[in-house]
């Protein structure tokens, strides 16, 4: 069990594509902090296995784009674990191409997963919260959905339509007790970077003022931090984890 600032202890967190890279992160972080975790993912049961079993935590499979999938993620969670007191909506797709190639699918799958993903499982779990008159929601949006970035229209939309929803549930939902807080990660070591080349990656650095990428576990401590009784004066803010990228 943890104790003291940022303690989880006696919470049920949900993380969204909680199995690899960020999303792994966060749900270890969560798990360090005391929280029963349960991880969401959509492919590759084996790395969402073996998080799992790391934390001690609850691996299940959906399609957040699915509102009928996500009742029955929300369902499994709160039969197993309780209710939910923390959700954390990380799952994410991208398609990157400029507009004049993107096609009508590279949009629709980018905008299902990210935004509507979001606001499925936002819609579930509000309602046992707002009986509750307590809860936390962060959403993962990116730098990209505040500056924009070439050749991610779709996405550079998807985390800025999440920032939009993240200030209209905060509105919404704070009467209640339930906050609502974005994290908007620059540029982070996972998969999606490791595939920058020299130029790009020199490019980046120069302009982040701490001159490096973040880690996983940059993003993860500041959703600790939003998801525990510290933050409890905190909603509708958008916190950039960007090593000053995008000041």
């Amino acid at each position: 069990m943890a104790n003291g600032f940022g303690s989880l202890d006696g919470k049920v967190a949900l993380v969204t594509g909680g199995s690899r890279g960020i999303g792994a992160a966060i749900s270890r972080e969560l798990a360090k902090a005391g929280a029963k975790v349960a991880l969401n993912y959509r492919a590759g049961q084996e790395a969402a296995d073996e998080v799992a079993g790391e934390i001690r935590g609850l691996a299940v499979r959906a399609d957040v784009s699915k509102p009928e999938e996500v009742q029955a993620l929300i369902e499994r969670v709160e039969g197993e674990l309780g209710d939910i007191d923390a959700l954390v909506n990380n799952a994410g797709v991208t398609r990157d191409t400029l507009i004049a190639r993107m096609t009508d699918d590279d949009w629709q799958t980018v905008i299902d997963t990210n935004l509507r993903g979001t606001f499925n499982t936002s819609r579930a779990v509000s309602r046992k919260m707002l009986r509750r008159r307590a809860g936390s929601i962060v959403n993962l949006s990116s730098v990209v959905g505040v500056h924009g970035n070439p050749g991610q229209a779709n996405y550079a939309a998807s985390k800025a339509g999440i920032i939009g929803l993240t200030k209209a549930l905060a509105r919404e939902l704070g009467s209640r007790g339930v906050r609502v807080n974005a994290i908007a990660p620059g540029y982070i070591s996972t998969e999606l970077t490791d595939v920058l080349n020299d130029e790009q990656r020199g490019l980046i650095l120069q302009n982040t003022p701490l001159g490096r990428l973040g880690e996983p576990e940059d993003v993860a401590r500041a959703v600790r931090f939003l998801c525990s009784d510290e933050a409890a004066f905190i909603t509708g803010e958008v916190l950039l984890v960007d090593g000053g990228l995008g000041m």
